[in-house]
């Protein structure tokens, strides 16, 4: 198939293309679009065809569920049931937001789209386009990030057409997108909420609405091996199970304070560049300076900038842009400075980890 790509959909409202994308929807194909954490590929979230084809087009395995996207909260009853009261209490707080709930499923969704599941994985995006595309779509589209599997998620849209041309309907291009990182998703199915991926509404602001929030224990675990997935459970969520995030370069996390990390990098890089690797670093304008006082030629590799220590939001909607920056430029070996991973850091450092496939040095 041909990909139509409608381009600068955050100057101005394009109503004929979101109706035509809802519509291409409403029988069955996919249409990616930009939400406010990464790019969507949606499909109809009740018809079991659309969900096969979006595991199809992300080479996906198909027991990882896809997220449903509703754009008024009283939907929420019409995909899930029993539905307790904190779940209300959190959409009230965060929703439109980059929050995904896991409650029990209405029998009337197949479990093409919760990956053979009795669970849902539900969210209102916040972004106008998004929320715009399900009204038009008839309120519920299924949607994991708009990416093949295991690639860095797009928050451009020409990294969705670069993974996806070809494979889906329709390209709804709003520019870059706001957050940079997926949904925070917490299962509300157990006796204790439970956060199954971090992201951008952190424990902290979790706990402001529930009385107690537990992080899975998958998550200190770190990424799950490749080898013997056929006899793991069916995770609950996107990204619990398989590898993600990453580039096609190899990703190493160092850990440690900036003077320890700054003499491991540099003797990192001088290693890989006598190899002849293509290097790149992601840094802070302090690991920055630490590198050019001690005398290394920055134009000698690809730097991509963060902003000052502690930026964290900073770094969350630079990261995957910056990875995907590297693929483009052919880089071989990327470094990047583990953050403390509390608040957001949690998300970052979750993302990276994946990244790096664990290869994480602490020095």
């Amino acid at each position: 198939m041909e990909t139509e790509w409608i381009r600068n959909l955050e100057n101005e409202e394009n109503k004929p293309a979101l109706e035509r994308a809802g519509q291409i929807l409403q029988q069955g194909g996919l249409v990616a679009f930009p939400t406010e954490t990464v790019y969507g590929l949606g499909g109809d979230a009740f018809n079991p065809e659309s969900s096969r084809k979006i595991y199809e087009a992300k080479g996906r395995p198909s027991d990882n569920p896809l997220i449903v996207h509703i754009c008024r909260i009283s939907d929420l009853e019409k995909v899930a049931r029993d539905i307790p009261e904190v779940a209300y209490k959190l959409a009230d707080a965060y929703w439109p937001g980059p929050l995904t709930m896991i409650l029990s499923k209405q029998p009337s969704l197949p479990k093409e789209t919760t990956g053979g599941l009795e669970t849902v994985a539900v969210r209102m995006p916040d972004h106008p386009v998004a929320l715009a595309l399900i009204d038009a779509a008839g309120g519920f589209v299924a949607a994991p990030s708009a990416n093949t599997s295991g690639r860095p998620s797009p928050t451009l849209g020409k990294y969705v057409y670069e993974d996806l041309a070809g494979r889906v309907d329709m390209l709804l291009d709003a520019g870059q997108v706001g957050i940079g990182v997926e949904s925070t998703i917490v299962d509300l199915t157990g006796d204790v909420p439970m956060i199954l991926r971090p992201g951008y509404v952190t424990p902290e602001m979790l706990e402001e609405v529930l009385r107690k929030v537990e992080l899975d224990p998958a998550l200190a675990a770190g990424p799950l091996p490749d080898h013997g997935e056929k006899t793991l459970p069916p995770p609950k969520a996107p990204g619990m199970k398989y590898k993600h995030y990453a580039p096609k370069g190899e990703v190493t996390v160092l850990e440690g304070d900036n003077d320890k990390v700054s003499k491991r990098l540099l003797s990192e890089l001088d290693e890989q560049l006598l190899l002849g690797r293509k290097c790149g670093i992601i840094v802070t304008e302090e690991m920055e300076h630490l590198l050019v006082e001690r005398g290394f030629d920055l134009a000698k590799i690809s730097v991509k900038h963060l902003g000052r220590e502690g930026d964290l939001e900073a770094m969350a909607h630079g990261l995957f842009q910056f990875l995907r920056e590297f693929d483009d430029e052919g880089v071989e070996k990327i470094y990047v400075k583990g953050v403390d991973e509390k608040g957001l850091g949690l998300a970052v450092m979750n993302r990276l980890k994946k990244a790096a496939g664990g290869k994480i040095i602490e020095v």
